[in-house]
Order: C-alpha cells, then sequence, then structure tokens
C-alpha cells in the first residue's frame, strides 16, 4: 500500500506530479525540475521530506550503544545539539543505512534515517540496542521539511519567535536547536541538507506541518520536488542509498573514508573488515566524472579504465555545471583514461574531484580549462 505524507492534497493543489517513491507518493517536480534546481541554488526551495525516519534513542548506555553501531565516532559530539554524520555497519562492513545523528543529552541521542531502509533500520537498531537497555522510538508523529538555498535561513529565521530568532541565526553548521515558531509550533531546526546548499533541516509536529509550509511559501520559498533534490545532492556529491552503496559495499567503497573513525579502543560493528580492506588497499573507489560531450550519463552504463571496468552509479545532466556528471565504481588504482560505453561507443570523460558544485558555485578542475 503506497504511503502518503500529510502533505499529499497539498502537493497535488499545487499542481505536482506526484509519482512512487519507495513505496511514498512523493512529489517529482511542480511543473518544472529545472526551474526548481536552479532555484534552490539561487534563492530557496522547500522539500517534503517526511518520508524519512525520526527515531529517539534514550538510556543511560546510548553512548556505548552508538559507539558499537556507528562507524564515526559520536564521541566528536562534545556539545549539545552537535550533529554526527555516519555509516551504519553490517558485520561485513557493508553500509545498512547512512545517516545523521543528534546528540540531545547524554542519555538522549537523535537520529535522521532514510525512508527506503527504515523497516530494517528500526529492527537492526533494537535488536542492538538490547545489550545496552536503550530504548528506541519512531517518531512517527514529527513531520520534516527541507528549507534549502542562500536565502533559505532568513526564511526560517523570520518565522520563529523573537526569543529565538538571534539564537537561530547564529546556529553553527551541523548542529540543531529547539525552537517555537512565532505560532506557538515547536521546531527541531537542524543546520544540515541533501543540496550543497545552506538552510535548514525542520522537524515539527504532523498537525502543523501543512500551516507551516503554507507560511514558507508566503514568505516567497518555492515548493521543490524530488527530483531537483536528487541534481542538487548528486552536483554536491552526496550519496544515494541503494544506488551509490548499500549492504554489500563498505564506506572505503563508497567514497566514504572520511566518515570511519578508527579511534583506539572502539569495537564497532564491522571494524575488523575495513581495517583488513584499508590494510589490502584494494578496495573498488567511486570517483567523480564529467563528460565534455553532449549526453547523459546513467546508472548502470559500463566504465574502462586502465585497471579494468567499472559502472555508473548515479547520472545525470548537470544544471549547474551544464554537462552530465556521475559516479562511478570502478578498481582501485590510478584510472588513466576513463570511457564510457554509450550505446556502443566508447565516451571519453574526465575524473574529477567532487563535490561538482558547492554554495552554487561550481569547483575547480570540473570545466575544462581553456
Amino acid at each position: 500500500m503506497t504511503q502518503k505524507t500529510l502533505l499529499n492534497d497539498t502537493h497535488r493543489a499545487l499542481g505536482a506530479k506526484m509519482v512512487d517513491f519507495g513505496g511514498w507518493d512523493m512529489p517529482i517536480h511542480y511543473g518544472s525540475q529545472l526551474d526548481e534546481h536552479h532555484m534552490v541554488r539561487s534563492a530557496a526551495g522547500v522539500f517534503d521530506v517526511s518520508h524519512m525516519t525520526v527515531v529517539d534513542l534514550r538510556g543511560e548506555q546510548v553512548k556505548p550503544f552508538l559507539r558499537r553501531v556507528l562507524a564515526n565516532s559520536v564521541d566528536k559530539l562534545k556539545a549539545p545539539g552537535k550533529a554526527l554524520y555516519s555509516c551504519m555497519l553490517n558485520e561485513r562492513g557493508g553500509v545498512i543505512d547512512d545517516l545523521i545523528v543528534y546528540y540531545l543529552a547524554d542519555d538522549f541521542f537523535r537520529m535522521v534515517v532514510n525512508a527506503s531502509t527504515r523497516e530494517k533500520d528500526l529492527a537492526w537498531l533494537q535488536r542492538q540496542a538490547q545489550p545496552f537497555g536503550v530504548t528506541v522510538t519512531q517518531r512517527e508523529d514529527l513531520a520534516i521539511l527541507a528549507v534549502q538555498g542562500p536565502q533559505a535561513r532568513e526564511a526560517v529565521v523570520g518565522l520563529v519567535r523573537d526569543a529565538d530568532r538571534a539564537a537561530l541565526a547564529a546556529l553553527g553548521r551541523f548542529a540543531a536547536m529547539e525552537v517555537e515558531a512565532d505560532d506557538g509550533t515547536p521546531v527541531f531546526a537542524a543546520r544540515t541538507g541533501y543540496t550543497g546548499e545552506d538552510g535548514f533541516e525542520l522537524l515539527l509536529p504532523q498537525t502543523a506541518v501543512v500551516a507551516f509550509w503554507n507560511r514558507l511559501l508566503a514568505t516567497g520559498v518555492k515548493a521543490a520536488g524530488l527530483g531537483a533534490r536528487d541534481t542538487l545532492r548528486l552536483e554536491a556529491g552526496m550519496n544515494l542509498y541503494g544506488q551509490d552503496m548499500d549492504e554489500d559495499l563498505t564506506p572505503y567503497e563508497a567514497a566514504l573514508a572520511w566518515t570511519v573513525a578508527l579511534d583506539a579502543g572502539r569495537d564497532f560493528i564491522g571494524r575488523d573488515v575495513l581495517e583488513a580492506q584499508k590494510a589490502a588497499g584494494d578496495a573498488r573507489q567511486m570517483i567523480g566524472l564529467v563528460m565534455d560531450e553532449k549526453g547523459v550519463l546513467r546508472h548502470g552504463q559500463v566504465v574502462s579504465t586502465a585497471n579494468g571496468p567499472g559502472e555508473i552509479l548515479s547520472g545525470t545532466f548537470s544544471p549547474t555545471v551544464g554537462k552530465g556528471i556521475a559516479f562511478a565504481r570502478v578498481p582501485a588504482g590510478e584510472p588513466g583514461a576513463v570511457t564510457v560505453d554509450i550505446r556502443g561507443r566508447q565516451v571519453p570523460v574526465r575524473v574529477v574531484k567532487f563535490p561538482f558544485v558547492r554554495e552554487g558555485q561550481v569547483q575547480p578542475g570540473v570545466l575544462p580549462q581553456a
């Protein structure tokens, strides 16, 4: 049965094209995916991401529990409100999910996990939590809105009560705080996102989400669909679970080595596999590609490198770069000259560092040198 967020009727009233997204009826765009992409890069857009899952973790042993289940280290979180991006691994070092975890108190952390992995994530967390006496609570009462773009923070700050505005405006990146909207709605505001732009991800009561969405639109923020969210996140060099990584791939194979903390004395699940893979130095690698010829790089296309074949993972036409861009997984080592098989023709592509775009700016090396 297809699930719907409480904004479903609102999306339809705005003329959204709705599609099935992991069992949810979600807006892909409201008329022009391209316009919505550029709008987020230049102004502000709001995404309904209430299909994602909020999980509260409570207990005296919640920190030891998270040290065990996350590849990144929650010991990095020194002050309440700070956030951490991490992978949660199985015993084979494969990525069960990628997530953000928020440190709210010594006995209280909050996670936001992907919609498509909800059931397995909850089952895994509950099973692993039992020896630690940690309670795992899915917050079905909360909706999530992502307000993104260079004008996003100003728009959100303008909708909270006067007493919270200065603190919210000063909130650092990858941090969160509880505020109150000027109509009394409690809002958990996190300065995080999935677009490469500044902004907030807002957790608020389901009962208040339609009114808050409409108030955002009244300020000039535009509705944006999941199509633009996908092109924005790929330009920003951000992985999509199920396409760029999964349970059969380690973080090292998904360009997420930076999220792995091999800190002394912490025996997290999958650590032994990661240490062996790192020592061997032969893990497949994820690289960024740009195609200067006209066309689009698409998932599943075969990539040829000096060390053997690979494949395109996420691929799209980049509205900001003006060219086809992609992630590809290829064998270890310097890839050399790389080509992609497009309908039987070997098309040359350039290997570049990602992100391709950061805060509206195409990054150095992404465009060919004159």
